[in-house]
């Protein structure tokens, strides 16, 4: 028991002199370790006699205890020792500018409205809105699509059951609107002439492929008012595309189309510029 006092005193007093967290774990390592000293003499008190074993065992279990308790306790008065070196010699110069952060930025989608909304807004246009969810006569009968129209089939377009507790009916359901002329309808109703609209919005339709998605974005023009002309029309959208590509000079064709609910129709191509060499 004499020898684990002396023992005891020696450890100690190398833990409590130790200088550094790393000369006091190569402490507990050499102490505590698989091969250290009081784990070796652990390891050989099965050789000893009984009275000497529980003796012994006791002894070095209260040594063992006794080091863990000095170990951590010093390494608490090192760590923080470390910390106040650091704050002593490490300092923050607040006259540096602050870091960059990323900041967030209006999706292309967004802001081609916000363009294409105020090109229009200039030309005298407002901008109206509706449902997403239609029923069949705004988005398909006032536009002259009539029940035997192909684009009402059900492959083309999303149909919502306006009652779900009643079976599927074909006739009455509802639609997830083809196209945002369905607020061109709405405003009709709602507005007397005269009426200068765009109507831009997401629309939806069964289809999906390597160039379609079930949804796209749409903008719709409406304007009724006396003696709009064809040329007007035209005019119209020749502005508006010099403006949304900041181009003074934009070659444009229009060609004649087919459109069940507008007459006379045709569809505007946009060319490439021609540079001389």
């Amino acid at each position: 028991m004499e020898n684990l006092e002396n023992l005891k005193s020696e450890i100690l007093s190398k833990i409590n002199t130790v200088a550094d967290l790393k000369g006091l774990d190569d402490i507990r390592v050499s102490v505590l370790g698989k091969k250290g000293q009081i784990t070796d003499m652990m390891k050989g008190l099965g050789a000893l006699p009984l009275e000497e074993k529980i003796a012994l065992g006791k002894g070095l279990n209260i040594l063992k205890s006794e080091v863990e308790n000095a170990i951590e306790a010093q390494k608490k008065i090192l760590e923080e020792k470390a910390l106040n070196e650091k704050l002593a010699t490490e300092t923050i110069d607040v006259t540096l500018p602050v870091r960059p952060e990323t900041q967030g930025r209006i999706h292309p989608v967004s802001k081609i409205y916000e363009e294409v909304a105020a090109i229009f807004g200039e030309m005298g246009f407002d901008v109206a809105d509706g449902p997403d969810i239609e029923d069949q006569f705004h988005n398909f009968n006032a536009l002259n699509m009539p029940a035997n129209h192909p684009a009402r089939q059900m492959q083309d377009t999303f149909y919502l059951n306006n009652d779900p507790s009643q079976p599927f009916d074909m006739d009455t359901a509802y639609v997830i609107r083809t196209q945002t002329s369905g607020v061109q309808i709405r405003t009709m109703e709602k507005q007397r002439p005269p009426i200068r609209i765009i109507a831009p919005g997401r629309t939806y339709r069964s289809d999906y492929d390597a160039t379609h998605t079930p949804m796209f974005h749409q903008v719709e023009g409406l304007v009724i008012d006396k003696n709009i002309t064809m040329a007007q029309l035209k005019g119209c959208l020749y502005d508006f595309m010099k403006a949304f590509f900041e181009l003074d000079d934009l070659p444009i064709r229009y060609r004649p189309s087919y459109f069940p609910f507008t007459e006379p129709s045709a569809e505007m191509d946009i060319g490439c510029l021609k540079t001389k060499t």
